[in-house]
Order: C-alpha cells, then structure tokens, then sequence
C-alpha cells in the first residue's frame, strides 16, 4: 500500500511510501495523512530531496561537533558513536497525550507507593497480590534499608518508562527504567537540532516545548533535600561513574543544564556522617545526589568492596538523614522485569484503580505452567532476563538462530527466576529517513517522568528507532536511533 496525502505533491519526498500490514504514526490504513502531521506533511510536500539531506546533514555535523554521542561496549570497531538522529518528527496530538499523562502518573504513584510499602508494613506481600519470594529474592532488594524511611517519601524521583504501539495503534507500557534512567539528554538535543533544521515548521505546529525538562528536574532534586539540609539553596552534585561510561555524555549535559557539580566518587568523602564535595576552596557540604551509579557500587564498605567508583562512607551518611539520594537505594526491585508482571496488580492494591496503560502480555518462567508454555514456544516469544537493559540479555525468538534458542532453553531451565517472555508485537512504525528516502522503520517512546512535590510528565521524550530494516530492536546500542517526538498543544 502507498500512502499519498492529498497535501503532499507528486514529487513529494514522501512518495513512494510503503505503510505495509502495520500501525503507521502519519498515515491512516486508507493512506491519508494523520490530522496531527498535517504541518508536517505540507511542509514536506514543499521541500527538496536536496535541500532535505543538506538539513539532515547539518544536523548529523553539528551533532559530532558537539560530541552528542554514546559508547558501544564490546564493540570492535570503536565505542564512541555518534547518537544517530532522524529528523522527521514524531507527533503527538493533546487528547493522545493527556491519556499518556495521566497513565503515566498514575503508574508512577503506584510504584512509588509499592516501595515505600515493601520497605516498611509489606501489606501487599501479607495480603498475597504478590507472591513473597518475588520481591525477597530479587537482586535489587534491598534489605538493609528495611523500615528505613526516605526523604519526603519520594523513592522515584525519575522514571523513563518505555511505551509502544500495537498493531491497532493501541499504547502499551512494555517496561519502567527506574534505576538511573538514561536519554534525557537527547531528547533536548534534538528538540535544539529541530528547531534549526525546521524553524518555521516547529512554530506553525504548535508544539509544546521540553526545555524546562533540566529546570524541572533541579526542583525535583531539591525538594527531596533532608530535612537538616539548607533548605534555601541546597547543594545538589551529579555523581557520575566516569568518563568511559555509555552515558557519560548525557551526564555532563545535565550537570551543565541544572548549573550543578559534576562529580565521581573521589570527589566526595564522608565526615561525621555528612558528605562533602572537595574543591579548591576547601569542603563544601552536599546535601542531595542524583546518582548515575548502580546501588552496588556506590558504597564500598557496604556493597561492593571492589568498587571504586563510589564513596565510603556514603550508606552511613544516607540512613543518617544527612544527604538525598536520587533515585533512592532499592527502587531497582519495581523495574525487575518479573515485578513489571504485577504491576496491574500494584495500581489495583494501592490505588483502587484500573490500569490506564496495560502492560504487554508477560510469561513468568517461574510459573510452572508458565515455564512449560514458554520452553515449548521459544522460537514464537521474545525472553528477557530480569535485570538486563539497553536490549542485552534478550532472545527474540522468531529471528534467533537455533544455537542462541537453545542457550536461553538452558539458561531458563537453570534458573527461571531470572526470565520473562512476552509474544513479539508489532511495533508502530514511522516515516524515517534512509538516505534516498523515506522508509517505514519501528519505533517506540520513553516519556521522562519526575516525582518532586507533585508528579509531571515532559511533554514529548525520546522516540527510539529502529534503523535497521525489520528490526525491533530500538536500542542505541543495537543499531537504533532517535526522533524528537512533538506534543501538539491541541489537537489540528
């Protein structure tokens, strides 16, 4: 099927278009160019193949001349990449959105709730929505901070939850990131990139802006200060792993964004229970960190005695209320990939309410007949290990060679506590430059949510797509890249 907009010409960059068997975001199932693109598609009906890969060119230079990049590991041929980037918009109209919005805020309040419950009374464990030795034998559960109660409460204070389409357009939450969210920088990086390449085109469209996202994070961040802090102006650092980390880039940016310190873990050292940041002026008091450090490495005395990446002493100052931590230690057991299971079960138990967002169908390997369900369909499902990201860790059954299907046969067999499996969908997919033209190519979207005094979602995220032909794997790391994705402040 070819999709030709009754306002795009003839000559039009986006003919011919395929839109195939599958949801596309700009065209209808009749070819008709989605109300929300309309800016989009008449703009584009005007413009030049030319003049389009000189923009896209501009934009692809000014992205390695700001070093807009991520790092690839066990990669042979070099592990800075450019951060590949798409510069057709992903758009979003108002009412779409305000679903997105409320489903989002929701699952976050309820997972926020979820840990604070699992950290103190474990009601939800006592009543039985969720089967105890989930949550006690999980790899980020935490113990050790059992009825240990965290400033204002706040355990997530950034969410970046993956969402995506159906065949039927319908969204569904295929995972939460809540442990140190990642991708926020390039989502402000390519709202920048679109703003150039399409001045007048991003003016016309209404689009809401993102720009705060930095601003808005910070107060999130102070709010969160203890309570013995300074709480006029309290002294917010950036603790990243270091300069060879995959998000060292977006580190940095944030740090530059916010107006704060960015600091490793020699930078920092524990006196009396309280963390202070060294510089050339002497100590200065930290009262809140936001942490781009996994819970294993941040203390050596306590976690890892191998790490050196993080801060002795560091535990100590925490339970002693003297400084912030964000996001806090623990909250890796609400994205364990088993605990995304329940988490229809954990909006319904706190909150009395129904999911806004379903989850994908989800497979327990655990289950026995669950288990038994999913040896036999290896080559149908995609299976994932409980605590992998950045698309690690994952068979995608249908396009896996047998060797790799049987690995995952054994691994799941050995320990089925470690793996879920959910049948493959089939994601939306997005007009996406490939350098001659126009393709349809997968995509999904990672809102970024914030949890301070109240919980906001930005209005847009980071669309993630799948450069490569046919794949579904949207992850920088496997080849995808990114779209900036519009809000549209009403709908067109």
């Amino acid at each position: 099927m070819t999709a030709l907009s009754p306002t795009v010409a003839p000559s039009s960059l986006l003919e011919p278009y395929d839109t195939g068997s599958y949801f596309d975001e700009m065209f209808a199932r009749d070819g008709a160019v989605r109300p929300a693109y309309s800016k989009v598609g008449e703009h584009l009906g005007r413009l030049a193949r030319e003049d389009y890969f000189k923009k896209q060119t501009a934009v692809d230079v000014a992205f390695m001349r700001g070093g807009v990049t991520f790092t690839v590991y066990n990669d042979n041929q070099g592990t800075e990449r450019i951060f590949p980037f798409d510069l057709m918009p992903r758009v979003i109209p108002a009412k779409e959105w305000a679903v997105l919005e409320a489903g989002l805020i929701q699952r976050l309040t309820a997972l926020n709730l979820f840990l604070h419950d699992i950290y103190h009374e474990q009601r939800i464990l006592k009543e039985r929505v969720i089967p105890a030795h989930y949550v006690l034998s999980a790899k980020h559960f935490r113990r050790e901070f059992m009825n240990f109660n965290v400033p204002k409460d706040v355990y997530i204070h950034i969410c970046g939850t993956d969402l995506i389409r159906d065949h039927d357009g319908r969204y569904l939450v295929l995972e939460d990131n809540l442990r140190c969210p990642s991708g926020a920088s390039y989502m402000l990086e390519n709202r920048a990139a679109m703003k150039r390449a399409f001045p007048s085109l991003y003016q016309s469209a209404k689009v809401r802006p993102v720009e705060n996202y930095a601003q808005e994070l910070l107060k999130s961040l102070q709010y969160t200060c203890p309570a013995g802090a300074r709480s006029d102006s309290p002294t917010v650092v950036l603790l990243t792993p270091g300069v060879h980390n995959s998000a060292y880039f977006e580190h940095t940016f944030l740090a530059r964004s916010m107006g704060v310190p960015i600091v490793e873990g020699r930078d920092l050292v524990v006196k009396d229970a309280r963390v202070f940041m060294r510089t050339v002026a002497g100590l200065v008091p930290v009262d809140v960190i936001y942490r781009r450090i996994d819970d294993d490495f941040l203390d050596p005395t306590v976690f890892r005695s191998d790490s050196l990446l993080g801060v002795p002493g560091l535990v100590q100052a925490y339970r002693a209320g003297n400084v912030s931590l964000a996001n806090t230690i623990g909250t890796g057991i609400a994205d364990d990939k088993v605990m995304y299971y329940f988490v229809p079960r954990i909006i319904k138990f706190y909150l009395g309410e129904e999911p806004i967002l379903p989850n994908v169908d989800t497979y327990l390997a655990s289950e026995e007949k669950d288990r038994t369900y999913i040896l036999e369909n290896l080559s149908k499902l995609v299976v994932k290990s409980a605590n992998e990201a950045g698309g690690y860790g994952m068979l995608m059954g249908p396009w896996a060679a047998k060797a790799e299907i049987e690995q995952f046969r054994a691994m799941i067999i050995e320990n089925p506590r470690n793996f879920i499996a959910q049948p493959p969908i089939a994601l939306s997919r997005h007009p996406t430059w490939c350098g001659e033209g126009f393709e349809g190519r997968h995509i999904d979207l990672r809102p970024y949510i914030l949890c301070g005094d109240k919980i906001t979602v930005t209005p847009g995220g980071l669309t993630r797509v799948a450069l490569r032909k046919g794949s579904l794997v949207v992850n920088s790391s496997q080849g995808g890249g990114s779209k900036d994705t519009w809000v549209l402040h009403g709908d067109e």
